[in-house]
C-alpha cells in the first residue's frame, strides 16, 4: 500500500513511519521538520520537507491512504501563535482533503485528540457527548475534525481522539504529563505537580501506533470517531507511580489555575477487538532505563514549546 503521513517526523510519525516500512508499505513522509528529522533512509521512504499547507494535487498522486498526524502539538504550542494553529489544523486539512478526493485516496485517518471534549463531569466520555473546546488547540482540532467528516461520502475515514501519550519514540518529548513528570524526576530528583487532581487520560505510544495499524488494516470497515485512551488518573496519582521507579520527592503546588480535567471512554473501540498492551508503568520504566543510558541525549528539541519560542523567528513564518 502506498501511505502519505503528514507530520512523519513527529512524535507520532517518527515512530509509526518504520513500522509501516517494515510492513513493506510505501511511505511518503512529509514533514516540516522543525524538531529534527529521525527517519532513516529506506528504499520504499519518500522524504518531504514541506509545510501541509504546500502540498499540491501532485503529491497525493497514487496514494492509497493518508494518515493525518500533521498539526501545532498542544495547548501552549497552539497559543504561541494562534494563526499559525488554524492555518495547519484547518486550512491545511480542507486543502489535504480536496486533493485526496481528487486523487481518489482511499481512506483518511486522522488524529485528533481528546482534549476537545474539554470539561466534562460525566465519568464515561464517549464519542457521543458534545465537544466543548476550551483553547485553540482544542478548537482546531475539532474544526479539523468537521472538515473531514464532510468527506464522509467520498472517502472512508477514522478519526482517532488520542489521550495524552506517553513513552519513548525516536522524536521524543518530554513535555507530555507522564514523560515530563519522570524526567523531572530523574533529572532533579523532584516532582513538581500543580495541583495534582486534575485527571488525564493515557495512552502509551506503542498502543496508539496499534491502534492506527487497526484502522489501516481494517480499509472501510471501521469508519466514524473513536477515543483511544486507557488510563484516567489524576497528575497526583501518576507522580505516585513514578515515585515508585524513581527515587524522588513530590512537591504539590496548591491553588494552580490549570482546569484541564478531563477522562474518556475507550469501550466503542474495545467492543471492535482492539486490546491494549502497555500503560504508564511500561512508559515510566522505559524512560527511566532511556535515561540511565542515554542521559546525553536529553536535547532542547525534546521540548517543544521552549524549542518553538527559541527558535520562533526562523521557524513561525
Amino acid at each position: 500500500m502506498k501511505i502519505l503521513v503528514t507530520g512523519a517526523c513527529g512524535y507520532h510519525g517518527s515512530k509509526l513511519v518504520p513500522i509501516l516500512l517494515n510492513q513493506n508499505h510505501k511511505i511518503i513522509a512529509v514533514d516540516t521538520q522543525w524538531f529534527g528529522n529521525y527517519l532513516k533512509n529506506h528504499k520504499n521512504l519518500k522524504i518531504i520537507k514541506k509545510n501541509i499547507l504546500d502540498l499540491k494535487k501532485q503529491d497525493l498522486k497514487n496514494i492509497d491512504t493518508v494518515i493525518h498526524l500533521a498539526s501545532i502539538a498542544n495547548d501552549p504550542m497552539g497559543d504561541l501563535k494562534q494563526e499559525l494553529t488554524w492555518e495547519i489544523s484547518c486550512l491545511a486539512t480542507m486543502k489535504l482533503m480536496e486533493n485526496a478526493l481528487s486523487n481518489n485516496v482511499s481512506k483518511i485517518i486522522y488524529s485528533s485528540s481528546a482534549s476537545v471534549y474539554g470539561l466534562k463531569k460525566e465519568r464515561n466520555v464517549t464519542e457521543d457527548l458534545s465537544l466543548e473546546p476550551i483553547s485553540t488547540y482544542n478548537k482546531a482540532k475539532m474544526i479539523a475534525e468537521r472538515t473531514i467528516l464532510s468527506f464522509k461520502d467520498s472517502i472512508n475515514i477514522s478519526i482517532i481522539r488520542p489521550a495524552t501519550v506517553c513513552g519513548l519514540s525516536p522524536r521524543m518529548r518530554f513535555d507530555l504529563s507522564v514523560n515530563m513528570l519522570t524526567y523531572q524526576a530523574l533529572k532533579n530528583k523532584k516532582i513538581n505537580v500543580f495541583g495534582g487532581q486534575q485527571i488525564r487520560p493515557n495512552i502509551h505510544i506503542d498502543d496508539l501506533m496499534n491502534v492506527y495499524l487497526f484502522f489501516l488494516n481494517n480499509g472501510s470497515k471501521y469508519n466514524g470517531i473513536f477515543n483511544a485512551g486507557f488510563e484516567n488518573l489524576s497528575i497526583l496519582k501518576i507522580a505516585k507511580k513514578i515515585q515508585k521507579v524513581v527515587n524522588s520527592k513530590i512537591h504539590i503546588t496548591k491553588n494552580v489555575n490549570d482546569v484541564r480535567s478531563y477522562r474518556i471512554d475507550s469501550t466503542k473501540l474495545l467492543k471492535l477487538g482492539f486490546l491494549p498492551k502497555k500503560n504508564i508503568n511500561n512508559a515510566i520504566n522505559e524512560i527511566n532505563d532511556y535515561y540511565l543510558n542515554k542521559v546525553d541525549n536529553v536535547k532542547m528539541n525534546c521540548f517543544s514549546l521552549e524549542w518553538l519560542k527559541a527558535q520562533q523567528s526562523k521557524l513561525l513564518q
